[in-house]
């Protein structure tokens, strides 16, 4: 049986009101765990090459793109984007990776 690819969420965030964006992050960490999800980078040192610098990065990774997108989707998640809304400038992606052995 061949294993699916893993989902990746890709985020760049300047955080603006950080009590809020600290409610967000603990809920959102409940969420993506439930979803399988798990955090590679997490706000650690990074290096601005090219794009729009924001000062957080964060990756997680899913089992599956499905499990990614279900999770944002997910009544959990939504309860805890609403903190982050106004508390930050965010861009979120969520991408299928490659299939291992591909």
């Amino acid at each position: 049986m061949t294993e699916k690819a893993p989902g990746w969420w890709i985020a760049h965030v300047h955080v603006t009101d950080e009590a809020a964006y600290a409610r967000y992050a603990a809920l959102a960490t409940q969420a993506i765990a439930a979803h399988g999800g798990e955090f590679l980078a997490r706000g650690g040192r990074y290096t601005q090459f090219e794009g729009t610098d924001r000062a957080r990065h964060v990756v997680a990774r899913f089992p599956d793109y499905e499990s990614a997108v279900a999770c944002y989707r997910s009544d959990a998640y939504q309860a805890a984007l609403a903190h982050a809304r106004g508390a930050a400038e965010r861009d979120l992606v969520i991408v299928e990776g490659v299939a291992p052995g591909k």
